[in-house]
Order: structure tokens, then sequence, then C-alpha cells
């Protein structure tokens, strides 16, 4: 028997069209198209203001369950299920995330797909792309260095200094950068003050990219940014400091989709990359929307579990872009479910019927959850060469009690001739027209009652609890006319509770808010709770020890 290749050899391996003749097959024509290199290329925002006339697509989001070290492969799946979706001969496109450097660099490695249903060209996806993500950075932290120089130069806005709210970012897990203080070294360089830095993909300016229509919607959004507060409570904006019209500046290209390929040199766009534990998780609306438009279907993610990136897909991303979802896949592994059960990562190649059936209930928990939103569902099970055919039966056969299909699945293998199955299903359900989405919640509904909605609803947790100094940011927030805005929790991705240790599908728990933030120009309130930070650090033994060059000049050790 031969060695399986791996990830990164398939993707050396794979035959590239130019990017030209991928935006022929969806009719852009090639002066729409900026090329980068010969393999990527973003759309130009005249073609995609061109397209608004015509009718839409359906929009599938691709969904999982809590992730685990075992793997769940929901990229993959998004990939093979566009794949599948060409193969039985529908105009399909996928759409998601950029990967960002914090997790190349520390543990959970690349993020285009894996196995003969991948996006390329990997390794550029994986560092620095197209620059968006360094355009987001240098866009935020422009704003930060015109605040501190606004108040170095007198302060004519009278901002309180212990009530600065915007921080810096970096697009690297570094605690050490968690909370700082500066400027130090005296009056030549300003006024000392506590700070700290943010992850690149946590930054309102990803959020604001990622929800914003096209460049003009772009820039009222920065401006609404709130950057700190005067002695009187009273907010004070990024426009008050003339920073939104810099700040488009710098984004404007990073604004435009990204056009790439499949392995099966289908198109996809790869633009965005907010976490989803930690911000809303989807790829970018302009994106979306301007797949719908020239394709009959278009096949989404949204990051981790269903709990996070599908109820913030939902309530945030569909609610404020005006989405109607037609159908969903949450993505499964026998492994994982056999880890929900108790199984240790070890144990898991050794056939485990009873394990899975007790790790089933995470599953359950995400079909009835997704059910919520009106939305039909089906189950994909992504197939490792362990699995029994036991087992693949106990899966199937749970699914079927929730009233749903469970599909197994062998795209990592065999490309999209392993995926037809759930691509025909797919459309058969979205054919079928039966969803009626709805988000969780309404507008009107205060802002502690949202937080306690997802958390009963979505978390089943027993109760919800905040410190009196947050309700009562919550209550300035409604007095501000923020209330009518959706809340988009940042919560541990490994469990349904705020403990990442609580697998399976816990109840009664309870749900600490331990602060919140207002991202006005984004459009949602932050709920941050348990332990979660906006800034990750690297584990002991981080991916990047291991990441090099080879003599050849192919980098080794990101997959």
């Amino acid at each position: 028997m031969g060695t399986v290749p791996s990830d990164i050899d398939i993707a050396r391996a794979a035959t590239k069209k130019p990017i030209f003749e991928i935006g022929a097959k969806l009719g852009i024509p090639a002066e729409d198209l900026v090329p980068y290199g010969h393999d990527k290329a973003k759309l130009s925002a005249s073609f995609i203001a061109a397209q608004a006339g015509r009718p839409d697509g359906k929009l599938i989001l691709v969904t999982a369950i809590n992730p685990t070290p075992a793997g769940e492969g929901k990229t993959t799946t998004t990939v093979g299920l566009g794949d599948g979706l060409n193969r039985i001969g529908k105009r399909a496109i996928i759409c998601v995330r950029e990967p960002s450097l914090g997790p190349c660099f520390g543990v959970k490695g690349g993020a285009a797909g894996g196995g003969y249903a991948q996006v390329v060209p990997m390794e550029d996806i994986n560092l620095h792309f197209t620059g968006d993500f360094h355009a987001i950075t240098s866009a935020h932290n422009l704003l930060a260095a015109m605040l501190d120089n606004h108040i170095y130069w007198g302060n004519a806005l009278d901002l309180d200094l212990r009530r600065i709210t915007w921080r810096r970012v970096i697009d690297m897990n570094d605690r050490a950068l968690r909370q700082i203080v500066g400027p130090l070294g005296g009056v030549s360089n300003g006024f000392p003050r506590e700070s700290g830095f943010d992850i690149t993909v946590a930054s309102e300016i990803m959020a604001i990219l990622c929800l914003a229509s096209d460049l003009h919607d772009l820039e009222q959004r920065l401006g609404a940014i709130i950057v700190g507060y005067r002695r009187d409570r009273t907010p004070v904006f990024a426009r008050d400091l003339k920073a939104d019209g810099a700040m488009a500046v710098l984004l404007k290209d990073a604004m435009q989709p990204n056009l790439v390929q499949t392995l099966e040199n289908n198109p996809a766009f790869v633009h965005g990359g907010p976490f989803a534990n930690i911000a809303h998780g989807c790829n970018s609306v302009v994106a979306t929307r301007t797949a719908l438009k020239l394709a009959d279907y278009v096949v989404t993610e949204a990051g981790f579990g269903a709990d996070l990136g599908a109820e913030k897909f939902f309530d945030i991303k569909c609610r404020k872009a005006g989405l109607q979802p037609a159908a969903a896949v949450i993505v499964a592994t026998v492994r994982a479910l056999k880890m929900n059960g108790g199984v240790a990562k070890s144990d898991l190649g050794a056939e485990n019927v009873d394990a899975l059936q007790r790790g089933c209930v995470n599953l359950g928990r995400h079909i009835e959850n997704i059910k919520k939103f009106g939305v039909p569902v089906v189950v994909a099970i992504n197939h490792f060469s362990s699995d029994s055919e036991s087992e693949v039966a106990a899966v199937k056969a749970y699914a079927a009690t929730h009233g749903v299909e469970a599909i197994l699945c062998r795209h990592w293998a065999d490309g999209s001739a392993g995926i037809e199955d759930l691509a025909r299903r797919v459309v058969d359900i979205a054919d079928a027209g039966t969803a009626d989405f709805k988000p969780l919640y309404a507008d009107a509904l205060p802002l502690m009652d949202k937080i306690e909605t997802v958390a009963r609803e979505i978390y089943r947790a027993g109760d919800v609890t905040a410190e009196p100094a947050v309700r009562e940011q919550l209550r300035r927030f409604e007095e501000e006319g923020y209330g009518h805005l959706p809340v988009c929790i940042a919560k541990t991705q490994y469990s349904f509770s705020t403990d990442p240790e609580r697998l399976g599908a816990p109840t009664g728990h309870t749900v600490s808010v331990r602060e919140v933030r207002l991202s006005a120009g984004a459009g949602f309130v932050v709920a941050i709770t348990g332990e979660i930070r906006t800034m990750p650090g690297l584990p002991r033994s981080p991916s990047a020890e291991r990441i090099a060059l080879n003599e050849a000049g192919y980098i080794e050790g990101l997959f």
C-alpha cells in the first residue's frame, strides 16, 4: 500500500488554470479582474456593482459540531461540496474566509481545505495572500495613531484618557501584548495610559470590511467607530478624528473579493476572516452577494461549531445583509463524535459504537439549533479511513431520529466524486424551497435579553450572569441608540458551555458575561464570556518552530 500524499503534496501537484479562465467561467471579463500573479485576482468594484439587477442563486451554509483535536473538516467539506455541485452539472461558487497568521504559526495550521478538496494556491492563501489582513491591520493602527496624536496636540475633543476603548492589533498570537502601558518616555512621546493589542481578526475593522456592502458603506461604518468617551460619557467617533477617509483609502483594494480556484478548477471567493469565537466568523457580505449573482448555488461556511459560527451567520450576517439561506450542512466525523463520547484521542482508531452514540448528543444539539432558524438541515459525515461500517450506520440512525439524513462523504480522498450524494441532496433541499429563515430574536429585544436568549436557546445555559457594571454598560448602549443591534457572543469554541472541557451537550450551566464592547461601525455588541481572549497566545510548542524553507525553496511544516 502506497504512502498517502499530504495536503501540501496534493496542492503542489495541482494543475491550475490561469485565473482569467476561472473568471471567464463566471462571465467575468478579463478587464474586471486585477491579477495577483497567475492564479489569484481581485474583482473590480464596477463589475460587482453592475450585477445588482441579477437574480440570486441559493445560499448553502456549511457548519459543524463543536471542534475537537480529532478534526471535523468544515472547510474541506465546503470546498468538496462546491466541487460536487459543479460535478453534477450545477453552477456553484465557494465562499470561504482568509486564514489568519496567528493559527498558522500557533497550533491550528492552514485553512484552505484538505486532501482532494482544497482551494489553491494553498501556501499563498495561508501566508499574506493579497495583503487584505495587512491593510486591515494598518487601517486599525492608523486610527490608533491618530487618536494618540490628537491627545498629544491638545485633546480638542476632550477625550477622557481613562475611557479610551480603541486598542491596537497585530495578526499574530502574542499574549505579551494583551495589556500594555504606553506612551512612555516623557512629554515628547505623549501621555501614559493603559491599552493593549487584539489579534487582527478580532478588529472591528475586520468585521466592518466583512459586513459592508460597498466602499461608500465601508467609509460610513469606519466613521461610526467609537474610539473612546469624554468625561460626560458622550462618545468620540473615528469621523471626529477625521480618520475615516484615510482608513478607507488603505482598505480600498482589500474590500474587493479574491478569486481563486479549487483543485478541480472551480471558482472560489476567499475574502475576510473574522474568528467565530471572538467575532462573527463569516466571509464578506460583498463576496457572498456577488457569488449569489453569478451562480445558481453558493456554498459558504461559518467558523467553528454551529453554536458560534452558524448562530452569528444567521443572527448577524443574514439579518444585516438580508440574506435568505436555503439549506444548512452540519459536518461531523466519527472520530470527533467518539471524542465527545469520552474516548481519548490516542484510542480513536478503534471501533467504539457505544462511545459514538454517547457523543452523538453534540450533533443532535446542533441539529435542533439550526432548525430553530427555520433552515432545513442535512448531516455530512466526513469520512476517515478508520471509520467502521457500524459506526457510520450509528451516525445515520441517530440523525434519522432527529428527522434529518446523514450522508457519508469521501471528498478528502476522492474529491468531487466522493461527495456527489451530498451534492444531490443539498440541491433537492434547496430547490424544494422549504426554508423559512428567521433570526433567533427580534431587533427590539433589550441587549441583555438577546444575550440570554442565545445562551439559553443555543447553549442551553441554566443561568446568565453579569456584573452590575456590565448591565449598566448595556443600558448606556441602549440609551445611546444602539439597543436594536444584534449581539456577538465571544465564547470558547470547544463546548456549548464556557468551559472548554465540557464536551457533549451540557445543560444547566452558567454563562458569565465579564465584558461588553460596542462595535458601532460593524453594527453589533460584543459580549465576552468565560476565559475567552481577543488576543490568543502561542502553545508550548508552536507550529512556527517547525516551519522553514527546504533546500528546494518550498515551505515545510505549515500544514
